[in-house]
């Protein structure tokens, strides 16, 4: 692809630049279950409307769909400061908040320096822990230690590191950094005394189920010692992306969710003293991570428990007549045999 059609594709995965109602709107909020140590709790989730990640507009990642929910434009701290205040109307004082932008909470082309302050002062002696995303060139001690000292609970930073193999980070994620930056950047962050998350993909397009799952677990071994915590998230088909592109023409299977059983039970095996966890998205649906529809709940709802618990055993007793299917298309795959 060659530089201007990626800049003719970025244009249109980007919507048009959204009016003042739409940009004093968050994109959306909700609460689910979460856990902190050993206390289940409930997090409170918000997803503001900013200019979304910068790397969309250059090349923009194969599974990224999220800058179709973004403004368009960058945001102005009258516009983020109105949201912030749709924000706390919805907050009932979940001792967990998530913060997402659909980029990098610290670019300062989505959130400005003060919009960020006032945002984590808010939550100030109301929440135990606030989390956010960030690129790894934005994790800077001053951006972090800003939010750290303003919030003044535990921080915690994400990273998308999706896979420490750099060619499937590159090649098949199309990701702007390598393995080795995003471990750097988590050094950093726990040196400023903040706790550094990572996000791995399980099935970038062009990897099988194996391959998928192989890559997860020597990820987690990896990552584990630089990260306190590591989130698998299965691949689901989100709108303009290179993955719906394979997966309209029958190219792509979303992950069977015997492959993420699979993987979180290896690298439970591995990970450590840091917390692995997995809460996929649109699991059970065709777009997402499903196995035949009969057993989807039971496995999602096992999976969410081991999140929480951090009890992984009971994922063993797990079991469907669709496994022996699974297994068969697995073993077809190399072949070239669509699952």
């Amino acid at each position: 692809m060659t530089e201007s059609v990626a800049r003719a594709v970025a244009r249109e995965r980007r919507p048009p630049p959204g009016t003042p109602p739409t940009a004093r709107e968050p994109v959306n909020l909700w609460s689910e279950d979460e856990a902190i140590g050993t206390d289940r709790v409930r997090a409170f989730v918000a997803i503001l409307r900013t200019r979304g990640c910068y790397w969309a507009d250059v090349k923009g990642c194969s599974m990224c769909g999220y800058a179709r929910d973004t403004l368009g434009r960058s945001a102005t701290a009258e516009e983020l400061g109105t949201q912030l205040d749709r924000v706390l109307e919805r907050y009932r004082d979940e001792p967990y908040v998530k913060v997402y932008t659909s980029g990098s909470f610290l670019d300062d082309r989505e959130v400005d320096p003060t919009s960020r302050v006032r945002l984590a002062k808010a939550f100030h002696g109301r929440a135990r822990r606030l989390l956010f995303e960030t690129l790894p060139e934005f994790a800077t001690e001053s951006a972090i230690g800003e939010v750290r000292d303003a919030f003044g609970g535990e921080l915690e930073v994400a990273l998308g590191l999706e896979s420490t193999q750099p060619e499937v980070l590159s090649r098949l994620i199309n990701k702007g950094e390598t393995p080795t930056q995003y471990l750097a950047a988590a050094d950093r962050i726990r040196s400023f005394g903040v706790r550094p998350k990572a996000y791995l993909l399980l099935k970038p397009p062009y990897l099988t189920e194996t391959e998928s799952v192989a890559d997860v677990v020597q990820s987690v071994a990896v990552a584990r010692s630089h990260f306190d915590a590591i989130s698998v998230n299965p691949v689901h088909i989100q709108n303009g992306t290179v993955v719906e592109w394979l997966f309209r023409r029958g190219r792509y299977r979303p992950p069977w969710l015997w492959s993420l059983v699979e993987a979180i039970r290896a690298g439970a095996a591995d990970r450590g003293t840091t917390r692995l966890v997995t809460f996929p998205t649109a699991g059970g649906l065709p777009r997402g991570p499903h196995n035949c529809g009969r057993c989807d709940r039971t496995v999602l709802a096992a999976l969410e428990e081991a999140s929480l618990s951090q009890n992984f055993d009971p994922l063993a007793a797990l079991s469907c007549e669709c496994q022996a299917e699974y297994e068969r298309l697995r073993n077809l795959e190399p072949l070239g045999v669509e699952a």
